[in-house]
């Protein structure tokens, strides 16, 4: 198991209510892809700096700290490519912060 962090931009057409259901909806899709989730936190609403099209000028952002098998992490990605609430997906492995050791 590897820990990943997962930054999702939700597409919710501006509903702050649908923010929680969409989240929930990714992260039972990590724990049945064999996932474990760490943290879960959700951010603003935020405008894009470029705009692709009028459509989409803004998104809801969570961020997702969870672990997997590194074999889950391509089809999740293309299985949440599919949903309709994730707008855009990015994952990278999370790094661990390891306190300095004291200097005696």
């Amino acid at each position: 198991m590897k820990k990943y962090e997962g930054l999702f931009i939700l597409n919710t057409a501006g509903r702050e209510e649908g923010v929680k259901e969409a989240i929930d909806k990714v992260s039972k899709e990590i724990t049945t892809a064999g996932g474990k989730i760490d943290a879960v936190q959700k951010m603003d609403k935020r405008p894009f700096s470029r705009v692709a099209d009028k459509k989409h000028s803004s998104g809801f952002y969570a961020n997702i700290v969870f672990e997997a098998p590194p074999a889950a992490i391509a089809p999740l990605r293309a299985k949440l490519a599919m949903f309709e609430e994730v707008f855009r997906v990015s994952f990278t492995t999370a790094s661990t912060v390891v306190a300095p050791a004291k200097v005696a």
